[in-house]
């Protein structure tokens, strides 16, 4: 997923805005949809899109990393997702040749509702 968003640690970053793009993995159990055939035994990457979305366009943060965390934080807060892999990414405003910097994180739901 690609979006525009206002997020650095320069002023010239919040003010100016870049790409990032985000690749989002979920766990669930599957097995209910499966059987059913029904979106609301799932969660739809329609949802899960609009989610993501928000996070990035409409949210201001310094790091990727809050981003990234932000957006696990929202997808785990979704029925019955076990766990979520998060990777962020923009080109840096530096001078070089960096196509994009990335940090990935992984979080896991647990049965009391708090993430490890």
């Amino acid at each position: 997923m690609t979006f525009y968003g206002h997020h650095g640690e320069t002023e010239a970053e919040r003010t100016l805005g870049t790409r990032f793009h985000v690749d989002l993995g979920i766990r669930m159990d599957l097995s209910i949809a499966g059987r059913t055939d029904a979106i609301g035994d799932t969660l739809d990457y329609s949802r899960a899109f609009a989610l993501v979305r928000a996070v990035v366009e409409d949210e201001q943060f310094s790091l990727i990393e809050a981003i990234a965390a932000r957006i696990a934080d929202i997808v785990l807060a979704e029925p019955r997702v076990g766990s979520v892999r998060v990777r962020v990414g923009k080109q840096p405003p530096i001078a070089g040749a960096i196509d994009r910097c990335s940090v990935i994180i992984e979080r896991f739901a647990t049965t009391a509702g708090v993430q490890e």
